[in-house]
């Protein structure tokens, strides 16, 4: 009997406890969702682009909406949840999306429609710690290696555990691994990884060296890419004149299919900003091991680097050497830029050497702080490989 009564009890005092720990866990759910944030972010975009071949000229318009809620903090913890929705706008979809659309028909537009997860993760902040795991936006230094790609409507992410630690205010650390690629063309083009990042960076009195390690393994393909590298970069003032510098390099192993290559990376930039206006020369190669592989950047957000008109999203076999000035300032409330990009072969071959060159525009304005516009022009004129390609954006958006 004494056994009955204490089983009953026990299992009354454990029906309480968790009676009890539901409450204030849901109280604890409740406070953070109340305290939350919502927020959306819209831009509707048409791209056109012309090339020089075969191909029928390309045009697009396309809303991409994003809407979200970051949760309130309880403890440290917080959580974000976003959606991404790429739709085509008033029936002007004559395009290549890459995912099977029009393909061999049209030019290529990286815009396929999509609605998907952008971002679901769980943050952890402690003193000078913050992790998340999850799908979540990761960058790194400037995007040359690990970018979120936002200039496509559907960006880039990673399903990935990362961290980052900054012990002083000079110091940070920070790691992550990506169990997954959620890459630009939709769902079905996203890729299995088992990639681990490392960067580590310390501010010195005039900039800031960065030495990194990224570890990529692409598990559809059986590729391997290992890339270690340091950078440095920053400013000074000479008068009223700031100088800009930055220099990188990085040597890189890729192994696939039991073959394996070798090949480097150099970034050498200088500049200054006078009078508002800034100017900038800039010498970047991405080697070649003896003309048979070109360095790889699978993770960088492409766009921003070797000109807009995305004629070298792979390098080619050859290698890439990107001499290039820009110029850009502001005017009238926005911001421009002017940028000439000439191109060549690391290693020539018997047919290829000159890769063309390249001249890119644009203007952008932001109205109060929730609306932008702005326009984009790349002109490309092709070498010995390649075709003369134009294309043109004009957006407008909205943040709330």
């Amino acid at each position: 009997m004494k056994h009955i009564k204490k089983t009953l009890l026990s299992q009354a005092v454990m029906a309480t406890v968790v009676m009890s720990s539901q409450g204030v866990f849901a109280d604890v759910i409740g406070d953070a969702l109340s305290d939350g944030t919502a927020y959306g972010d819209f831009n509707l975009r048409s791209e056109t682009v012309d090339q020089d071949n075969g191909l029928k000229d390309a045009s697009a318009l396309i809303l991409r909406s994003r809407i979200g809620y970051i949760t309130g903090e309880v403890k440290g913890f917080s959580a974000t949840i976003e959606f991404e929705d790429s739709r085509v706008v008033g029936g002007i979809d004559d395009y290549n999306n890459t995912n099977d659309k029009n393909a061999g028909e049209y030019s290529v537009i990286a815009d396929p429609e999509t609605t998907e997860l952008d971002q679901g993760f769980l943050q952890y902040k402690t003193g000078k710690t913050t992790s998340k795991a999850g799908r979540q936006v990761l960058t790194m230094d400037n995007h040359r290696f690990v970018g979120h790609v936002g200039w496509r409507q559907d960006r880039q992410t990673f399903d990935a555990f990362s961290t980052k630690y900054t012990p002083t205010d000079k110091l940070t650390l920070q790691y992550a691994y990506l169990d997954q690629r959620n890459r630009i063309h939709g769902e079905e083009k996203d890729i299995d990884s088992k990639d681990h990042l490392i960067n580590a960076s310390y501010k010195l009195g005039v900039g800031t060296v960065t030495a990194y390690g990224y570890l990529l393994e692409n598990e559809d393909a059986d590729k391997t890419i290992d890339t270690f590298g340091v950078r440095f970069g920053g400013s000074t003032k000479a008068g009223d004149i700031k100088i800009l510098y930055t220099v990188e390099a990085a040597t890189q192993e890729n192994e696939e299919g039991g073959s394996s290559d070798d090949a480097d990376y150099l970034l050498l930039e200088t500049g200054a900003v006078i009078s508002g206006i800034t100017a900038k020369l800039g010498y970047e190669v991405l080697g070649s091991d003896d003309g048979g592989y070109g360095f790889s950047t699978p993770l960088a957000t492409l766009h921003k680097f070797n000109g807009w008109a995305d004629q070298f999203l792979t390098t080619p076999k050859e290698g890439l050497v990107d001499m290039n000035i820009s110029v850009s300032g502001k005017l009238a409330g926005g911001a421009w830029t002017v940028a000439y990009h000439d191109f060549e072969a690391d290693e020539d071959s018997a047919t290829v050497s000159d890769l063309g060159d390249e001249i890119n525009i644009s203007y952008g304005k932001k109205f109060g702080k929730q609306y932008s516009a702005g326009v984009k022009y790349a002109a490309y004129s092709a070498g010995d490989t390649n075709v003369d390609t134009d294309k043109l954006w004009v957006w407008v958006g909205a943040k709330f």
